[in-house]
């Protein structure tokens, strides 16, 4: 990454873009992007312009993935510490350490920033996370973009496996890598493996993530939940008592047994070295349904030194009441990573694709919106009561015509 004193965009050199769109006719610009310098250039006036720090994952992944320019202005400049934070910016190095030529500036106090993206290249890489985010705030990202990329990725990413803020590596593995197999994305080299636990402050922990690449996505049709066949689940324990993970199974079962039999929670206690710098405990539970859905819940004991301490028998009971939470919201995709169906969906083939999903978050509705501002499409979104759908909460069904890219970057055997 190089720093100057100040953010200067330049034209984009006449280079193929990663993926184009089988004849798209020309679209046009939306209203919020900047028309660049005097000049007119014609890379500088596709290029976008936010201001803020909120949604900086979104817009680098999505501007990656269209290949359009972006430039971010304002970051935090009215703090008392302005600028980007350790964890956007080991963010910032890993998307140029997947890509190949990008072109990343960032002004010297850390509040502008510039991008125009490369091509994704992938390979055999290895990142030290922030310890301030947990690998899922990297790994969320990086499932995303892996299927686009020239070359298979596999990477070692380094940093803390679990904890309160971001989706847990057990739960993405759980739940998004059966979502990636719904569109296409499949085979043995799709995986993610976690060597050792980290838990916060001071992380440790150590994960592969292995994904192949694709030409071109799968339309679903996923619109049926059905009923839950069966709960499965991890009970962790790193330096401390394997105690904890029996205690934090038997109270997890006291509530979920009342509805169903099918239950079992696996108990991970890794020792010495595989376990990370600090001490901590947390429970991962997914309910599986006989249509394939996959609902997940999961919870972590407060970082050494912050906060009350949490009993393992608390912790299990309100983990079992999460996940009976996100069954009730329902849908056939969960919470976490419902915007990752989305872009899937956007990506696909030229074709209807149709997903059922419980309430919308916050996260997800912003992701419609810069969905609409990188590729030009938006959704049909229909509510679905829950007098129609006869169990749970509202739900939403979103409808979607693929934009039909394909990955150009793909190495032809």
């Amino acid at each position: 990454m190089r720093s100057s004193g100040a953010v200067r965009p330049l034209p984009s050199p006449a280079r193929p873009l990663p993926f184009a769109p089988a004849d798209v006719p020309a679209l046009p610009v939306p209203n919020h992007v900047g028309s660049g310098m005097a000049g007119g250039a014609a890379g500088e006036a596709q290029c976008l312009s936010y201001t803020g720090c909120n949604f900086l994952r979104q817009r680098l992944v999505l501007a990656t993935l269209s290949g359009r320019p972006l430039k971010i202005r304002k970051i935090r400049s009215k703090e008392e510490d302005p600028g980007l934070r350790d964890f956007e910016a080991s963010f910032i190095r890993l998307i140029d350490k997947v890509t190949n030529g990008s072109r990343i500036e960032i002004n010297q106090t850390g509040t502008t920033l510039y991008y125009q993206p490369g091509l994704l290249y992938g390979g055999s890489l290895e990142h030290d996370c922030s310890p301030s985010r947990g690998i899922g705030y990297y790994l969320e990202s990086l499932l995303c973009l892996a299927p686009f990329m020239k070359h298979s990725l596999k990477i070692v990413l380094r940093g803390v496996t679990n904890d309160q803020v971001d989706p847990s590596v057990d739960v993405l593995k759980a739940t998004a890598l059966p979502l990636l197999k719904k569109f296409g994305i499949d085979g043995e080299s799709l995986e993610i493996k976690i060597n050792r636990r980290g838990m916060p402050p001071k992380g440790g922990g150590e994960i592969l993530f292995s994904c192949p690449v694709r030409k071109v996505l799968q339309p679903v049709q996923f619109t049926d939940p059905g009923k839950i066949k069966r709960i499965r689940g991890t009970a962790y324990s790193v330096r401390v008592s394997p105690q904890m993970a029996n205690r934090m199974v038997e109270s997890a079962r006291s509530i979920l047994n009342k509805f169903l039999p099918d239950i079992y929670i696996y108990t991970d206690h890794m020792k010495g070295v595989n376990s990370g710098k600090s001490p901590g405990f947390g429970m991962c539970l997914t309910a599986e349904t006989i249509n394939g859905t996959i609902l997940s819940a999961e919870l972590a004991s407060n970082p050494q030194g912050q906060g009350a301490v949490v009993l393992p028998e608390e912790l299990g009971q309100n983990c079992a009441k999460l996940l009976l939470e996100e069954i009730y919201r329902g849908g056939c995709v969960d919470s976490t990573n419902q915007s990752l169906a989305l872009l899937l969906m956007t990506l696909g083939q030229r074709d209807v694709s149709k997903v059922l999903l419980g309430p919308l978050s916050p996260y997800t509705i912003e992701f419609l919106r810069h969905l609409r501002s990188f590729f030009q499409i938006m959704f049909k979104i229909e509510t679905k009561t829950a007098e129609e759908e006869h169990m749970g909460g509202e739900k939403v069904l979103m409808t979607c015509v693929g934009i039909g890219f394909c990955n150009l970057s793909k190495t032809i055997r």
